[in-house]
């Protein structure tokens, strides 16, 4: 039986990855968006109860939780307030843990109230090529920062700079809307937990995806990069390409969903990676290619851990590879160290302090508590 998992969309970004998130899961469950199953869907060996149920007059509901700070936006029937302060996950009969899709610029508080499940998060980080139309961003995204390190379990990356130039540059995009950057998120969270609602002999928990990639627990910032990218996923076209090409094009680090720039000081390297590959392919190809990637030295491992790339091939696309590589790399030192930047200039000038006159505190703890992640992630290399 599939244990299940509760999705959280914090804030008016967390809400709408969220919907183009469910939009395409349950396409691919052959569910309309009213939760109906479809009549041309066909019984088969997919757990869609890990992420939605089915309710006794038959619609598939989402295991989804909406939370934002403005009470107009949902319908008062919709809304639950709790008595005792606390909740308990109802409709769930084997909780494995939660996903939350949110902005690290919002202003959202993160505590948890569920030690024991697992809590795994896609974190969008601001644009660093544009001005925030909030002044504060630098102040909320520290304090964010630190509540994510200390309060879960995985964070994906999702690095609004990088995602629009993948749009302009990769899908030739002039001026990607918010629309079409949520899509782009929505694939890589469905590519993501294509293991957990598909069966699979490896990595089908979420669990064991996670043991693969975060061997050092605070260092669980993950950078992801897909293929392929099209401006409509359920229209593509893609050219016929082998294991091989694939694998090399995703590695480089243009491809990643994450803007970290160049470092000259120091070698950065992979802690662990893992490839969700999708397709009917040769499991001896993909071995041969492996072993290319590391004849070649594609890819670069610590030199204290076992230097491999780890793997999940699923059967689902009858046309040609999709494959998503999610891999925890030292480089995403640099992203933190770009918002130190951005905070430190803030703080020096003491800046619209005045509404935060009651973190100060906090502020100090978190300014050290994501520095000590930056020399962490040195340490590593």
């Amino acid at each position: 039986m599939p244990r299940e998992i509760i999705t959280l969309q914090l804030g008016q970004c967390g809400n709408q990855i969220g919907f183009e998130f469910w939009k395409q899961l349950c396409a691919e469950h052959g569910i309309s968006f009213e939760g109906i199953m479809g009549e041309f869907t066909t019984e088969g060996t997919d757990h869609k109860d890990v992420f939605v149920y089915q309710a006794d007059d038959e619609p598939y509901i989402r295991r989804a939780v909406l939370l934002d700070l403005e009470p107009w936006l949902y319908n008062p029937e919709n809304i639950y307030l709790s008595k005792h302060g606390g909740g308990e996950a109802d409709g769930s009969y084997s909780l494995e843990g939660f996903v939350l899709c949110h902005s690290i610029a919002g202003e959202q508080a993160l505590a948890w109230v569920y030690p024991k499940k697992l809590v795994q998060t896609y974190s969008m980080f601001p644009n660093q090529d544009e001005m925030s139309d909030v002044v504060v961003q630098p102040y909320i995204s520290l304090l964010t920062l630190k509540r994510l390190t200390q309060n879960t379990d995985c964070i994906v990356v999702l690095d609004n700079t990088a995602l629009n130039w993948i749009a302009t540059d990769r899908l030739h995009i002039q001026n990607p809307s918010f629309s079409q950057i949520n899509q782009l998120v929505s694939t890589i969270m469905s590519a993501r937990s294509t293991t957990l609602h598909y069966p699979g002999h490896m990595n089908s928990d979420l669990i064991g995806l996670i043991s693969l990639l975060i061997p050092i627990p605070w260092l669980h910032f993950l950078m992801t990069s897909y293929t392929p990218l099209t401006k409509d996923q359920s229209v593509a076209s893609m050219r016929k390409t082998t294991v091989l090409d694939v694998m090399r094009w995703l590695l480089q680090p243009k491809n990643m969903m994450v803007s970290t720039g160049q470092d000259h000081q120091t070698n950065h390297c992979s802690i662990a990676i893992l490839s969700i590959i999708q397709g009917q392919v040769d499991p001896t190809q993909v071995h041969k290619s492996l072993q290319r990637i590391q004849e070649q030295k594609l890819a670069n491992f610590i030199s204290w851990g076992p230097a491999s790339i780890q793997l999940a091939l699923l059967r689902k696309s009858p046309y040609c590879p999709h494959e998503l590589i999610m891999a925890n790399h030292t480089s995403i030192s640099l992203l933190f160290k770009r918002t130190c930047h951005q905070y430190d200039k803030l703080w020096k000038q003491e800046a619209f302090l005045e509404q935060f006159h009651k973190d100060f505190d906090e502020m100090d703890t978190s300014r050290e508590i994501v520095q000590q992640l930056i020399d962490d992630c040195h340490a590593a290399t």
